[in-house]
């Protein structure tokens, strides 16, 4: 989608994201008081439910009420591997964790190499496989297990794969594909083919089981027009809909849109150092004032702080935390630099234990992979 202020597509998020008009243009459902209720029987609610970082869907009340008759639902999410892991990616991962857990469910985790490759001029088929599994490491550091979570390149598994892709687009057309996505006719082919293989697996847990499983999808809400297209065929396939849990995105250090591989100083890699990431979070764009003696009378706001978006999204779980930080910030009581340093130590502590289950990750790679 793209508005006079901002753009979102599976490529590209740029400018202040109105996040309720994309729910309006994309046409997807809120999530409402009365869904998180249901959510409330299997589970307290994660954070990101209650702060409304996850916030929209596609059906997963129907998921839900699959899974409550004993049909239960599979997870798929997966990583565009164009470089290192940052923090905004998992995002979405670690409420996918949460998730599995709380029904206990198996995961499918996409690693579109093919995608990477067709999409991005500069990066080499090998170059994006290297990327690949590197953001499969940070996957299994996250806490995954291997009996119920599998991963796969799509390059490495595409025997399983192309069957159920070539399904799909049969079943998409040139203009389909382009009223959705904006292609011209300098679009390579690879990349108005490569819808189909993103769809694949909303259905590939029901052809390696043999029969119909609901799947359920959570990611960025930036991904939704690839959704889109797999939930069009879905049925004329013979599957379920695929069901959409979505978020928004984790906003730059440097303020505005989500964070860029593009532009290394806007996010936080899971291979940083702990001075780099040091400096990023200590240089991060904040919603300060001038001076201290105008912050100290004024106050600051939270709502454009990068610094505060880490707590609010990941950093803090405590909400009565949350909302004194809230408070002191907007009164002058706590000054940018100091609200920078509690985040440093937050997130420099979460890198380094990262860190060490990620190169333990190696070893275990092989008891995750699917491949032909």
């Amino acid at each position: 989608m793209a508005d006079e202020d901002f753009v979102v597509t599976p490529w590209e998020v740029r400018g202040k994201v109105d996040y309720e008009k994309l729910v309006e243009k994309f046409g997807t459902q809120r999530i409402t008081s009365d869904l998180l209720q249901r959510w409330e029987k299997h589970a307290p609610l994660h954070p990101m439910l209650r702060r409304g970082v996850f916030y929209s869907h596609r059906d997963f009340d129907w998921a839900l009420e699959m899974y409550e008759k004993g049909n239960r639902f599979y997870l798929y999410t997966g990583r565009g591997p164009s470089g290192h892991t940052h923090i905004g990616h998992m995002m979405p991962w670690m409420f996918t964790r949460h998730m599995q857990e709380v029904f206990k469910v198996k995961l499918y985790f996409q690693l579109t190499d093919d995608e990477k490759f067709v999409f991005n001029d500069s990066l080499t088929r090998e170059q994006v496989r290297e990327y690949a599994y590197e953001n499969a490491l940070d996957l299994i550091a996250l806490g995954f297990e291997p009996h119920n979570t599998k991963i796969f390149l799509d390059t490495e598994y595409i025997h399983t794969l192309y069957p159920i892709a070539i399904e799909v687009a049969k079943r998409v057309t040139f203009s389909t594909a382009k009223a959705v996505f904006g292609f011209e006719n300098s679009n390579n082919i690879g990349e108005i083919f490569y819808t189909s293989m993103q769809a694949v697996p909303a259905f590939l847990g029901s052809v390696r089981e043999g029969k119909n499983v609901p799947c359920v999808i959570p990611c960025a809400i930036d991904q939704d027009p690839h959704f889109r297209v797999a939930r069009d065929v879905a049925e004329q396939a013979g599957y379920y809909k695929p069901a959409m849990f979505y978020c928004k995105m984790l906003p730059s250090l440097s303020g505005g849109d989500k964070m860029s591989s593009s532009a290394p100083g806007s996010a936080i890699y899971t291979v940083d150092t702990q001075k780099e990431a040091r400096k990023k979070i200590m240089n991060a764009f904040t919603g300060g004032c001038a001076t201290v003696q105008e912050q100290r009378e004024k106050g600051a706001n939270p709502e454009v702080c990068a610094v505060f978006a880490y707590f609010f999204n990941i950093f803090e779980e405590d909400g009565a935390r949350l909302a004194e930080l809230d408070q002191q910030c907007r009164t002058g009581k706590i000054l940018c630099g100091e609200c920078k340093g509690r985040l440093a130590e937050r997130v420099l502590a979460f890198l380094k234990t990262h860190q060490e289950r990620r190169e333990k990750a190696k070893d275990r790679l092989d008891e995750y992979m699917l491949r032909d």
